[in-house]
Order: structure tokens, then C-alpha cells, then sequence
């Protein structure tokens, strides 16, 4: 079975076939740089970063394009409060944003455009549905233009929504409207809004809705038609619904598959600044090593609510610690580093059916299991393919931790630095077996594991790991 994919808008699980076979087009919203970035900017940024991982396992080459949206009312009214510059506030949130990705192991996107670098384009766009009868501007001479929802009847077609059952848009600015429907596409420069935030257009200065920029920021990059557009639930309506439909009435064939990741709850209600429990990526890597908070937060189906609770951290450490003890004692055993094996079929299956981390995730904890039960059974050749499978699955969900990704992580240093002593101690301990110093041995044994540190005897010499 090839790759399956949940399609937002056709509501339904469908075969991925790409527009040109071999090459994949993702489009994906990213962070408006306002204030730092939180846990739900993370899990989405994972999502499309196992996405892309897994399409280029499967052969294809991916272009990935990842916006930034830097001139918003929110970027604005934050900076206004904090009496900073905007630019300058958005420039730091995005420096934050760039290295917590770098510490999850994140790979930057192929392209990722700034909304400020694209208002060009944006205008063009605009210009284009005006001209053919889907936009206006206000007649009240604040220079707003908006896009006639009445003149699409397609409008609401990706969230299935029809007419007067349609969801309102909280943030919209009612102003010179026509229809309360209607969303901005370009706002009219307000007295008090910073000179820097205003561009010139034929309706007079002002800077780009929020909407529009993601249309032409994605054609841009992308072309007219492209294979994959991604971002985070809340972002289905008004926000990808307006982008749709701004694209689809100029003529672009837009999207041809939406994919939509889950959002992150906290005791059981979801994050959100209006509601106060937003959890900031800094706070959550202090408490972690940012492997085990990648794979915390893309232990759950992309799709579905991610609970974050008290002891969520803790069992993921657990988990984790015990590949990598089965990876350690496998490395030891073998007397050299394990490579990347053969994927196992139903790892394939899993993540070929709408990338099922989970269901992947088991498979690696299975072939753990039974890899440790073939070294228990003295079957090391048995143990080592099982090993190889485990790092090659652990390489495609971006979560191994012998990768460059991680080599340069002070954990990863430590874990060296550890592991150097330890296997020198576990020398002095054999040669004094070997020399009947049966003191001296039971004194580096019991040294150790006052320190934490298990060892294990078996036919193939001594073998240690930390007791967690």
C-alpha cells in the first residue's frame, strides 16, 4: 500500500499521488513572530518535518516552504505594549523560533519567505480579484479592500460550512464591510499605526490582510497548483478557508491536498493565550532533553489532540531511555556502532497509513524487546539486525540519537564522556577478575552502581547501563 493521507477538504483518507512523480510541493503556515514560540508551534513544525522525512524515504525530492508572517495586528499591538520597534520584535521572536527548531531537530524548510519581503506580490493578487469582480474596495476612504465572499459560491467549501451556519471570524474588523462575511485582504493605514508598517497601493497605504499573504507567498514559490498545504487545526477556518477561496477566484488550482495537525491540550482544555495555559517551548526544553521532547510531542497521530499532563515528560524519558539502552548495549556487544538496517514491513504500513507514528513507534518498542531477548538467548547476530532496524527507524522520525542532529548536544557529550569512564572501569574490573582480585572487582561493580550504573555479565563480556 502506498501513502495515504487524511485530506481535510475531501473529509476523507486518500491515496497521495504528487503532481509530478518523484517531487513533492509543501506549503506550510508558519509562526506570525509575535511573542516566543509555545509547545503548539512545535508539535506542528514536527509534523511536517516527519512528513517531509518519510516522502523522501519513499523517493522523492520535497520542496518544503515555510512563511513567516511578520507584519500582523498582533506583531503590532506587541510591540506598542512592550515599546519596542515591531521590526525589531519580530526579528527576535524569529531568531527564538529558528533555534528552538534547531534544538528539536527541525530541518529548515527549502524556502521561507517573509510576509514584509512579498507585499508585491500581494498587491498584484488583490489587483487580480478586484479586476475580476471578487474584491473591493471600502467606500468609507480608509483605503481597506475586501474579498466578496457572496461572489464565490465555492466560499466555505473547505470546512464544509454553508451560509448563515458559517463560523464568524472573531478577529475581523468590521469597517467599511459589505457583507460581515467579508474579509480584509488590505488594511488602510490608521492614524497611530508606525509610518514602517505602510506600503504604497492603488487604494491607498496600508499593509496586506493576514490571509492574503499565504496565497501569494505559496504561488510564489510554489506555482499556481502544488501538492500539499499544511498548518495546525485552528488555522482551517477563517484562515485557510480565505486562502482557498482568494485562490481558487483568480483561477488557481491552489492546494490539491490540506493537511491539518492536532492541536495541544492541557488538562484537557486547549492552549491558547486567551486562555493562559500556553506552554513556551523554553520551559518545556528546560525540563528535558530536547530528543525526548521531539519524542513526546510526536508520540500521538498528528491529528489528534496532544495531552500534556504532569507525568507526560517523565514516561517519555522512560521510553526513550530504553532504545537507546538497547541501542548502547547492542553497540558494546558488537564492538562497534550500529548502521541503518532494513525498514520492518509494518513500520512501513504504519507510517504509509496517514503517517501513523504511533503504530511506528510500537514497532520500534517490539524490536527493542525482541532484540534484547536475542542477546539474553546469546544470539548476537540476531540482536544486531534487530539493532540496525531500530536505528533506521529512528532515523526517519528524526529521533536518533547518534545523528548530527544531536551529536552536538550537551547531553549527547555527556553521555560520551560517561560512557568513556565507564568502560575504562569496566577494563580495570576484568583484569582484576582475571587476576582473582575479587576485591577490587566487587569495588568497581558496587562503585557504580552507587552511581546508578547496572552491570550486567554475559558471554559476550560485561555490558552496563543506567539504571532509570
Amino acid at each position: 500500500m502506498g501513502l495515504r493521507l487524511f485530506d481535510t477538504r475531501a473529509h476523507e483518507l486518500t491515496d497521495f499521488v504528487p503532481l509530478v512523480a518523484g517531487q513533492v510541493s509543501i506549503y506550510v503556515c508558519g509562526p506570525t513572530v509575535q511573542s516566543s514560540p509555545h509547545v503548539g508551534h512545535l508539535r506542528s513544525a514536527l509534523t511536517y518535518d516527519v512528513l517531509v522525512r518519510w516522502l523522501e524515504v519513499l523517493g522523492n525530492r520535497v520542496t518544503l516552504v515555510r512563511n513567516i508572517t511578520d507584519i500582523d495586528d498582533k506583531v503590532l499591538v506587541n510591540a506598542a505594549a512592550a515599546g519596542e520597534d515591531w521590526r525589531a520584535l519580530a526579528q527576535r521572536s524569529e531568531r527564538e523560533f529558528h533555534a528552538v527548531y534547531t534544538r528539536m531537530g527541525v530541518r529548515p524548510p527549502t524556502y521561507e519567505p517573509r510576509a514584509t519581503g512579498h507585499v508585491t506580490q500581494m498587491i498584484t493578487l488583490i489587483s487580480r480579484l478586484i479586476e475580476a469582480g471578487h474584491a473591493y474596495a471600502a467606500d468609507d476612504g480608509t483605503g481597506d479592500v475586501f474579498f466578496a465572499t457572496e461572489s464565490w459560491p465555492d466560499y466555505g467549501s473547505l470546512t464544509r460550512q454553508l451560509g448563515d451556519d458559517m463560523e464568524s471570524d472573531e478577529a475581523a474588523d468590521d469597517r467599511g464591510k459589505r457583507n460581515p462575511r467579508d474579509f480584509a485582504l488590505w488594511k488602510g493605514h490608521k492614524t497611530g499605526d508606525p509610518a514602517s508598517a505602510s506600503w504604497p497601493a492603488p487604494w491607498g497605504p496600508g499593509r496586506p490582510g493576514w490571509h492574503i499573504e499565504c496565497s501569494a507567498m505559496a504561488v510564489d514559490y510554489l506555482g499556481p497548483v502544488f501538492d500539499i498545504h499544511g498548518g495546525g487545526l485552528d488555522l482551517r477556518f477563517p484562515h485557510h478557508e480565505n486562502e482557498l477561496a482568494q485562490s481558487s477566484a483568480v483561477g488557481d488550482a491552489f492546494a490539491r491536498y490540506w493537511l491539518h495537525n492536532g492541536l495541544v491540550a492541557i488538562a484537557g482544555q486547549k492552549m491558547s493565550k486567551s486562555l493562559g495555559n500556553s506552554v513556551f517551548a523554553a520551559d518545556l526544553l528546560s525540563e528535558a532533553r530536547p530528543i525526548v521532547v521531539r519524542y513526546l510531542l510526536g508520540s500521538a497521530h498528528y491529528r489528534s489532540t496532544l495531552e500534556l499532563h504532569t507525568e507526560a515528560l517523565t514516561e517519555a524519558a522512560a521510553a526513550f531511555e530504553r532504545i537507546e539502552s538497547f541501542l548502547d548495549r547492542t553497540d558494546r556487544l558488537a564492538e562497534k556502532p550500529l548502521t541503518a538496517g532494513e525498514l520492518p514491513n509494518a513500520f512501513v504500513a504504519g507510517m504509509n497509513d496517514d503517517l501513523g507514528v504511533p503504530s511506528a513507534l510500537a514497532v520500534i518498542h517490539e524490536t527493542v524487546r525482541a532484540g534484547n531477548t536475542a542477546w539474553d538467548s546469546d544470539d548476537a547476530q540476531q540482536a544486531v539486525a534487530l539493532g540496525q532496524q531500530v536505528v533506521a527507524m529512528l532515523d526517519v522520525l528524526g529521533l536518533n540519537p547518534r545523528s548530527a542532529a544531536w551529536a552536538t548536544s550537551s547531553s549527547s557529550s555527556a553521555q560520551k564522556a560517561l560512557g568513556a569512564l565507564v568502560d575504562r572501569l569496566l577494563v580495570e574490573r576484568e583484569a582484576a577478575r582475571a587476576a582473582k582480585d575479587f576485591s577490587t572487582s566487587d569495588r568497581v561493580r558496587d562503585d557504580l552502581g552507587a552511581a546508578g550504573i547496572v552491570i550486567e555479565d554475559t558471554s559476550h563480556g560485561a555490558v552496563w547501563s543506567i539504571n532509570g
